[in-house]
């Protein structure tokens, strides 16, 4: 048992663990001159498995499960949920404001630009949310808006680097391989760790979605929104033939390792292969939504005729599903749908694409947040609703705004989120983060909070350090908490 982390991880030694361990490999090892290890290791593998599965947390979770809507190249916030009379007033007006090196937007003559959609007070919470999101208005009093985030650089790679893995520079585990390493799995069959993608890989590439440095079993397992889900999903012998190629796998790895005085890369590797197994059984079944009643394909909107609706709705019922087979982390991304550097990132026609983009998600979205709560699981689910950055409120032109960090909304439900209010707020304006400031960091720390996990003892020792998702920053925000 780790004294850092509180809880005990395959191979029983963890990282920073002041107290000795015998683990499983040394005690087989020394019990049966080593044959024991070889004898036994598929039963050795599988309590591996269970021991990850059953990995304690520093104090009882309210939640188990987080869904991760990606909403990639930053949806304005002026736009969505954070309204400004001001900004409608001064609508045309030459827009000054201080120098501010996290807005893109430093050109002459900028002019300061209203929002196109009315802002209207939805649910019994009152909240504001804009005519671009009206199904997502009829959850309103879920949901806890967060007005006063704020990044370090008004850059889509860098930004979306941080919102995943509190690093904005990679090479860093992201937030899913993170709670999959310190909360293991609920379903050994199935990764702790899956990412829904809309053909369409954001800013920062595939190091948003990465393990780094933590052991491969933790990375996300990509799957795709049109044609087969995922590569080699179909077994390509028959049952009997596959297993005695995976047996005969395993041996060999456990014997390797053994030669090696242990491995936790060679026990990675049969782990993977088992996972992956498994999942050719029950990944197609999980996709497979034709089951589902007609009801909940019409909630969702799975039957939209616009293949980008159609598929990200489609993406949208699979998390509530990979939720239900017990997935730590799901992640959807959103599709690009005019070849853009990223699907919400209008410098301009932002009334075209943001509309379009609105489109696509709403439903879907609100869709997912009722029907978890219907069956139970919203409580135990924490959703996060989050593009990297936010817009600027003035802009070059009539219809388009740029990169800006300063200020800008995401917003969280469920898993003992407090639903229906706002939390901070940006200037009359919307250019800056002016009460109850929060940066990335401090959104992760409560996310691991919720699920029983201190971000400040969730470590891993790698470089000479021990390294967290939040590295010297981040506080819990309970303010929003239940």
């Amino acid at each position: 048992m780790s004294a850092e982390t509180g809880f005990m991880h395959a191979g029983g030694n963890c990282p920073g663990c002041d107290v000795p361990a015998t683990s499983r490999r040394d005690f087989l090892r020394r019990t049966g001159l080593g044959f024991g290890w070889l004898a036994f290791a598929g039963l050795a593998n599988r309590a591996a498995a269970l021991e990850m599965r059953r990995a304690a947390t520093h104090f009882a979770p309210r939640a188990k499960h987080v869904v991760f809507l990606f909403m990639d190249g930053g949806p304005s916030h002026v736009d969505t949920f954070d309204p400004k009379p001001e900004l409608d007033k001064r609508h045309g007006q030459p827009a000054k404001w201080r120098a501010d090196v996290l807005s893109q937007g430093t050109s002459a003559n900028r002019k300061w630009l209203k929002c196109p959609w009315p802002f209207r007070q939805h649910g019994d919470s009152g909240l504001w949310v804009s005519d671009l999101f009206p199904r997502v208005a009829r959850v309103v009093d879920e949901l806890c808006v967060i007005r006063s985030m704020f990044g370090e650089s008004p850059l889509h790679g860098a930004q979306s680097l941080l919102l995943h893995t509190g690093r904005s520079i990679g090479a860093a585990p992201s937030i899913g391989s993170w709670l999959s390493y310190g909360l293991g799995t609920e379903n050994e069959q199935l990764p702790g760790y899956v990412l829904l993608n809309n053909d369409w890989i954001p800013n920062g590439g595939f190091q948003n979605f990465a393990n780094a440095f933590l052991p491969a079993t933790h990375q996300a397992t990509m799957v795709r929104a049109k044609g087969i889900p995922v590569d080699n999903i179909v077994p390509a012998d028959p049952a009997d033939l596959q297993r005695a190629k995976l047996d005969f796998l395993r041996d060999q790895d456990a014997a390797t390792a053994l030669s090696l005085g242990g491995s936790d890369a060679i026990e990675s590797a049969i782990h993977n292969y088992e996972t992956a197994a498994h999942m050719q059984t029950l990944v197609p079944e999980l996709c497979d939504v034709s089951g589902e009643t007609p009801a909940t394909l019409n909630l969702y909107g799975a039957d939209r005729e616009n293949e980008y609706e159609r598929f990200y709705s489609l993406q949208c019922l699979r998390a509530r599903r990979l939720v239900e087979a017990g997935v730590r982390f799901v992640e959807v991304t959103c599709p690009n749908t005019h070849g853009n550097n990223s699907p919400w990132d209008q410098h301009g026609e932002l009334k075209l694409r943001h509309a379009e983009n609105a489109r696509i998600t709403d439903q879907p979205v609100a869709a997912l947040i009722t029907d978890l709560r219907q069956r139970g699981l919203l409580e135990e689910t924490v959703v996060v609703w989050a593009g990297e950055m936010g817009r600027t409120p003035h802009s070059s032109g009539d219809d388009g705004r740029d990169h800006h960090v300063s200020g800008y909304t995401i917003w969280m439900a469920g898993g003992g989120i407090r639903g229906g209010i706002t939390y901070g707020a940006t200037d009359e304006m919307g250019m800056s983060a002016v009460e109850n400031r929060l940066d990335i960091h401090d959104v992760h720390a409560t996310i691991l909070h919720q699920l029983g996990l201190d971000h400040e003892q969730l470590t891993f020792r790698f470089g000479g350090r021990d390294m967290r998702l939040t590295d010297v920053h981040g506080r819990v925000v309970k303010e929003i908490l239940t």
